[in-house]
């Protein structure tokens, strides 16, 4: 009697091993201190890694993917748009995430992405409404503002490194804040830090909270402003940003491994 040959089932990548892992982590952050998972927005940050991973990631089950130089996220977007063009899941969301110089806001804007991160002066804010405006755009952009609460020298960001004891700088960026809602091309959704890298999670714990703390007093101060993203968070400490309240989180080599 012949036997019936059994089908093997295609071996699991590693990127789909490490995406379970990470959205295990995910899980396990929130409900250590009783949050709900599905309020974490998990950013895939694909930066120097090819088109086809992106691609791997996206059937994986991932739509949030974030780049953060210009001339990566310019030819990324349309050319992932057209490489999954037909397929009848939902749309990629492309997170911009890094810093933006003032002669780079054209090129930012005409890759659409869906959201900035790194809003980090009103100069630039009002170089994005003058570009806007002028190449027709109907929709506001969602945006981060970026807080530079730990006072690292090398890190972009609104200088917010003593707002609790320092009204001046309180109310600086308050007033800044003000002039950016003068925009009308420019919709505020959240904040945005990055704390010093270490080899110690918990070392970073203080700067979301003091992340925390901001959102909750501008929350009050302004509270016509929807501020409800805090994006915080990387493969370093992501664990300790969700169990501070960070609803995104932006990871790259614990999904994509190091960079190329």
């Amino acid at each position: 009697m012949k036997r019936k040959s059994i089908k093997q089932k295609p071996p699991v990548s590693k990127l789909s091993l490490n995406i379970a892992k990470v959205q295990q982590r995910i899980k396990t952050a929130a409900e250590r201190v009783g949050r709900n998972a599905d309020e974490i927005t998990l950013v895939a940050v694909t930066k120097t890694h090819p088109l086809e991973l992106h691609l791997e990631a996206y059937n994986a089950g991932l739509r949030h993917f974030g780049e953060n130089r210009v001339h990566e996220i310019e030819t990324k977007i349309p050319a992932f748009a057209d490489l999954i063009d037909g397929y009848e899941f939902d749309p990629a969301i492309w997170h911009f995430i890094g810093h933006i110089q003032s002669r780079q806001v054209a090129t930012v804007l005409t890759s659409q992405p869906d959201i900035l991160h790194a809003l980090d002066s009103v100069k630039l804010a009002q170089r994005i409404e003058r570009i806007m405006v002028r190449e027709g755009h109907r929709h506001a952009l969602s945006v981060l503002l970026q807080c530079n609460v730990s006072g690292e020298a090398s890190k972009s960001g609104f200088p917010l490194y003593n707002w609790q004891e320092d009204e001046t700088q309180l109310d600086t960026f308050v007033a800044q804040v003000e002039q950016i809602l003068d925009l009308p091309h420019i919709m505020i959704a959240g904040l945005m830090t990055m704390a010093p890298y270490s080899d110690n999670p918990e070392d970073a714990r203080p700067v979301f909270q003091s992340l925390v703390e901001l959102q909750e007093h501008l929350q009050w101060l302004l509270s016509t402003v929807n501020w409800h993203d805090l994006s915080m968070g990387m493969t370093s400490d992501f664990e300790v940003a969700i169990e501070e309240g960070a609803t995104i989180v932006r990871v790259g080599r614990a999904l994509f491994g190091e960079r190329t």
